[in-house]
């Protein structure tokens, strides 16, 4: 299995795209030993239509165009559940050992994500009730993704 993240929108030069590919590097180096065969990161292009429904729709396409058939979809969303590390951890584990070509974990844009792709995923999650930067929830993603890897192969990265 593959683990995708995909965002809308691209991730400017500044501190924080280098700590999200430090901790995307260690997320990658991390995937040999845990039965993952590789990270992919995908970043779509925003929208260009007026209305933000239409955005949305057309960022969705694009989304579900870069997934691999049988994709494992899960989209970070405000009214998602707040899952604890292990319990995310849990999730991936459970993807991977299903034989799922790819887990991927989908970052919208400015105007969020389509309620079309909502329907379409297998687990919505949130990192809380508030609204965060996507330059952070970028290096939030990254760093629970690694968080999630090392709990799978009892990494002591993780200490809860």
């Amino acid at each position: 299995m593959r683990l995708m993240l995909i965002g809308v929108g691209r991730l400017k030069a500044g501190p924080e795209r280098e700590l999200f590919e430090r901790y995307f590097k260690r997320l990658a180096d991390l995937a040999r030993t845990s039965g993952i065969s590789g990270v992919d990161l995908r970043e779509i292009e925003e929208g260009r239509a007026r209305r933000p429904e239409d955005r949305q729709a057309e960022e969705s396409r694009l989304i579900l165009a870069s997934l691999p058939r049988g994709a494992r979809l899960a989209l970070l969303d405000e009214r998602g559940a707040a899952l604890s590390s292990t319990q995310w951890a849990s999730e991936i584990g459970k993807a991977r050992d299903s034989a799922a070509p790819a887990y991927a974990l989908v970052i919208g844009g400015p105007d969020g994500l389509d309620p079309s792709l909502r329907g379409q995923a297998q687990s919505v999650l949130s990192f809380g009730a508030m609204t965060w930067p996507h330059q952070l929830v970028r290096v939030m993603a990254a760093e629970q993704l690694y968080r999630s890897l090392s709990i799978l192969v009892g990494h002591p990265y993780h200490r809860a």
